[in-house]
């Protein structure tokens, strides 16, 4: 009995002492600490003109940099330091600041344009762009998850561009749907009075496909052109749905 008795105590103790001992597994990192591996992390040429204070573990970035994606990479770098319980990213991006809004659009449309030519995705992705202040907002179908990355990694190093709004949705995995991209790609490009789209392999009509449906996008020249396209498309075997949202040379175009 005796016996039992001191192992129940030792069992008792022990439930009492493993709390105390996580504790102190989990001892809190000195800001000191936190503060010099930051500064280590931020010692790059890029962010010479970040800083950075500690305060409970909280990391507060102010400064300036040049280009969004810098301001983004310094958060990144400090996020899972020992001891860094979160991150309040003040940084501002300078770079590029006399861009007006609509020239900072039009000049992202026409590098998305040209985004992943080669590829062989670029007819099936369909991007909306929109600026207000230097803050873009990326909507639209990509082709799948690359597509996407490489179209917000592009908006994001452009100077001008103070923070990025992802709202890209990204078609999802579908055998049958690659099927109707295909067919109808060959459809479209394959009719004669359509063939010079296919010319310029970054201004093509745009062929996005979600469960069955096909969705048509870009500019093309005549409203033929968009008709053809249109019918085209419905002529594809096993497609549920056909959009046509072409738009005509002169009217304004909301896609790229």
């Amino acid at each position: 009995m005796k016996i039992r008795s001191n192992a129940g105590m030792v069992l008792a103790l022990a439930a009492v002492m493993m709390p105390t001992l996580a504790l102190r597994a989990q001892a809190k990192v000195p800001d000191a600490q936190i503060q010099s591996d930051v500064q280590k992390s931020l010692d790059n040429k890029q962010f010479h003109d970040v800083h950075s204070t500690v305060k409970n573990g909280m990391v507060t970035l102010t400064g300036n940099v040049d280009l969004y994606a810098t301001k983004e990479d310094a958060e990144h770098k400090i996020h899972h330091k020992k001891g860094v319980v979160a991150v309040q990213n003040l940084i501002q991006v300078q770079g590029g600041s006399e861009l007006s809004d609509v020239q900072l659009r039009d000049k992202l449309a026409e590098k998305l344009a040209y985004d992943r030519v080669g590829y062989g995705t670029t007819a099936f992705n369909s991007f909306t762009i929109g600026v207000q202040g230097g803050v873009v907002t990326l909507g639209g179908v990509a082709y799948g998850p690359t597509d996407k990355d490489s179209a917000i990694s592009l908006v994001s190093h452009y100077p001008g561009v103070r923070d990025v709004v992802d709202d890209i949705e990204v078609a999802p995995l579908s055998p049958n749907d690659d099927r109707i991209r295909l067919s109808a790609a060959r459809a479209i490009y394959g009719f004669p009075s359509l063939q010079r789209y296919a010319m310029d392999p970054a201004k093509p009509i745009r062929i996005t496909v979600v469960n069955g449906d096909i969705t048509l996008t870009g500019v093309v020249d005549r409203q033929a052109d968009k008709d053809a396209a249109g019918i085209r498309a419905n002529s594809v075997p096993g497609a549920f749905k056909v959009t046509n949202n072409l738009q005509v040379a002169g009217e304004s175009a909301g896609e790229k």
